[in-house]
């Protein structure tokens, strides 16, 4: 009978990590170090990033490559998987974390905010699947989870989330990862 360990084991494999110096990305980057992926994490704010990476290294015993990134921005992106590749030659796993959200009426909301949200949830997401899907359909092997959301299979009432970007954005992503899905599936990217 095979263990948790054998049956889950990532020794070998790159795993990135956007939004992972916090919260639900951090918790992820830990249990893919702890399953053996060397670990990139990535985020706008390097001494968070940097402050995880040390945590990870001390706790878990892994080596942690922070990366500072804003994924709205399309140059940061191609500089991420540049610093990566040059570091590791691979990317196995990518997990879309990172999200931005913004609060207000939705007969009020603003064009500023709308952009933000959308810029990052939705256009960053396809830009950080796009970079790993290109590495990893010449490596013919390849993981993608993008975290969305349960607002984006429901509607809300102001009163619990006004936040109609947000809710968009998420719907945005779950019909981009399952479109995906079907188009890299012959490259064995899941």
């Amino acid at each position: 009978m095979r263990n948790i360990k054998e049956l889950f084991d990532l020794s070998g494999q790159v795993a990135i990590v956007t939004g992972g110096a916090t919260g639900i990305g951090r918790q992820i980057a830990y249990a893919l170090g702890e399953a053996g992926a060397k670990l990139v994490i990535a985020s706008r704010k390097l001494d968070q990033l940097t402050r995880a990476a040390q945590t990870m290294e001390e706790e878990i015993g892994v080596n942690v490559m922070p990366v500072r990134c804003d994924i709205s921005l399309g140059e940061e992106i191609k500089k991420l998987y540049g610093q990566v590749m040059k570091e590791f030659g691979r990317v196995d796993i990518l997990v879309n974390n990172s999200g931005a959200t913004w609060g207000a009426p939705a007969l009020e909301y603003p064009l500023e905010g709308w952009q933000k949200v959308i810029n990052t949830n939705v256009t960053g997401v396809w830009l950080m699947c796009q970079g790993a899907g290109q590495i990893m359909a010449k490596q013919k092997y390849g993981r993608i989870i993008n975290i969305a959301s349960l607002a984006a299979f429901v509607g809300t009432s102001p009163e619990f989330m006004d936040a109609v970007a947000y809710q968009t954005s998420k719907a945005a992503i779950a019909g981009l990862t399952k479109d995906l899905a079907v188009k890299w599936a012959p490259s064995h990217i899941v």
